[in-house]
């Protein structure tokens, strides 16, 4: 593998991913909307021995995402892409606080918007640059299939998201999954008690590297699937 792109990589599961493939020796382009963030974590993989490229961009605007992926096509010395991760997603509220009644319509569209859309963007751009062993996953939990009072907007906003990847699984012939990550702490949880991103970023380098294609493509992957896979 060559390069990996990752949405939503400032912090958590995407900041941990990106520097566990820069590790193993991957040229990791990071998109995020906060660059002063983005460039700090850049500039640690960078200090570290790694290659990393910080494309400030935004999944809601389609023109960053393309910019973002031509970008990355021309990032390693193969060409291509041969991972996505398209990890960017938001949450409005306290996480178990915001039952759908009481959703802002502004509240609902953005959320759709970043969580679903923004996965449509990410990986309909990557298309054109993909490499013929690329691989692309979408980070999930069971919210989006085993509804959870209020979890409102963005409990239907991962289950579209996992929609939008089985629809790209049926038409693509590069394997597209899901990873059910579980409960996790991150900002983005408001760090309830969960795993630490890095305990589910190895997780992600076996879905790109390990994992049979039949395993993962249009599929939901748990840990259990995971930890089970690595004994």
């Amino acid at each position: 593998m060559d390069t990996a792109v990752i949405t939503g990589a400032s912090r958590g599961v995407g900041e941990a991913v990106a520097r566990r493939f820069a590790a193993e020796g991957v040229h990791v382009v990071l998109c995020a909307r906060d660059g002063d963030e983005l460039d700090a974590v850049v500039d640690d993989i960078a200090a570290e021995g790694g290659a990393a490229t910080a494309v400030r961009a935004d999944v809601r605007d389609e023109y960053d995402v393309e910019r973002l992926m031509e970008t990355a096509a021309r990032a390693g010395e193969a060409g291509g892409i041969d991972f996505v991760a398209a990890n960017a997603g938001i949450y409005r509220g306290a996480p178990g606080e915001t039952p759908l009644e009481t959703e802002s319509y502004s509240t609902f569209d953005d959320t759709l918007r970043v969580n679903v859309r923004g996965v449509f963007a990410t990986v309909r751009e990557a298309v054109p640059h993909l490499t013929d062993g690329a691989r692309v996953f979408v980070p999930s939990g069971g919210v989006a299939r085993d509804a959870v009072s209020g979890f409102g907007v963005y409990g239907v906003s991962k289950a579209g998201a996992e929609a939008v990847a089985r629809q790209f699984a049926a038409e693509l012939d590069v394997p597209v999954g899901v990873l059910d990550l579980g409960q996790l702490e991150t900002e983005l949880t408001n760090h309830m008690q969960g795993r630490d991103p890095e305990d589910v970023a190895p997780m992600f380098w076996w879905a790109a590297t390990a994992a049979d294609a039949e395993t993962v493509d249009g599929e939901i992957v748990s840990l259990r699937e995971w930890k089970k896979a690595t004994r």
